[in-house]
């Protein structure tokens, strides 16, 4: 039988071997970023090439690089507000006055997720192109709300349901009413989960393409807009499709690397008593 220490060097293997696996296509389209373009479709592929800025450059005179970040940040963080101040009584109300219908009604919300959202394309856009809200930040915050809030109110309603009921009852014997539940006293105790919501809400927000691609152009473009401009009818370039790609994701990157313990936190709220 295997020691403990030769299962902890196989379970450390399998797990660099995991990660390895998980990164490679980053690591890849970070090298392919710094490529020519005839080295990126090289076959066979140049591990050792000399490195150029020249990817990065045509994407800064091509595109608005800083109003693309600014559009991502204000879509993503707005959608994301609107969401928890939507999804917090709601899902206060079904974790602490369920009714018969309550899981049939979660149920319902998160089915609507399984819907491909090509099907609703041609309304969508009709919709918007009538009441003025293509290519508007103002037009993809709602959609993006509408996309995240079931995911919301499910996260959020399990995060709530950790909190003792008894808590809350010895605060409806003291006065404090329902708004005053939610915002002083359910709200801080399960601020870790509200906030891993917050957190995996805006990394939705900010990796969504459908969309972004069919209801904008310039003025609202997202940073995955910038990625699709680099596709074009005479074929891709792989290169500067990879210098674009690593400048959409590397503010997000960062997010995540800054936000991981407050992530991992919140998601295993409530997991030991």
């Amino acid at each position: 039988m295997a020691s403990k220490a030769q299962k902890k060097i196989g379970l450390a293997v399998l797990g660099w071997v995991v990660a390895l696996l998980v990164f490679f296509p980053l690591i890849w389209m970070a090298l392919a970023a710094f490529k020519t373009e005839i080295d990126a479709v090289s076959s066979p592929p140049k591990v050792i090439f000399d490195p150029t800025l020249e990817n990065f450059n045509a994407v800064f005179e091509r595109v608005n690089y800083g109003n693309a970040v600014f559009n991502s940040i204000v879509e993503s963080v707005g959608a994301t507000l609107i969401c928890l101040i939507f999804a917090a009584p709601a899902a206060y109300a079904m974790a602490f006055f369920p009714g018969r219908k309550t899981k049939d009604l979660l149920m319902w919300m998160l089915s609507t997720k399984m819907m491909p959202a090509v099907g609703v394309l041609v309304p969508m856009y009709l919709i918007f192109r009538s009441t003025g809200m293509l290519d508007t930040r103002t037009g993809l915050v709602i959609v993006y709300t509408l996309m995240n809030l079931p995911i919301v109110v499910w996260m959020l309603y399990s995060f709530f349901r950790e909190v003792p009921k008894e808590i809350l009852e010895a605060a409806r014997m003291d006065g404090a009413r329902p708004r005053q539940q939610l915002l002083l006293l359910l709200l801080p105790l399960s601020l870790p989960g509200v906030m891993s919501t917050a957190l995996l809400s805006i990394i939705i927000c900010w990796n969504e393409a459908f969309w972004s691609i069919n209801l904008t152009a310039s003025n609202a473009a997202p940073l995955t807009q910038l990625i699709a401009s680099f596709s074009s009818p005479e074929g891709l370039f792989w290169a500067k499709l990879s210098a674009a790609s690593l400048l959409a994701i590397a503010p997000i990157l960062v997010f995540g690397w800054v936000t991981q313990r407050q992530l991992v936190r919140g998601l295993t709220f409530g997991a030991v008593k």
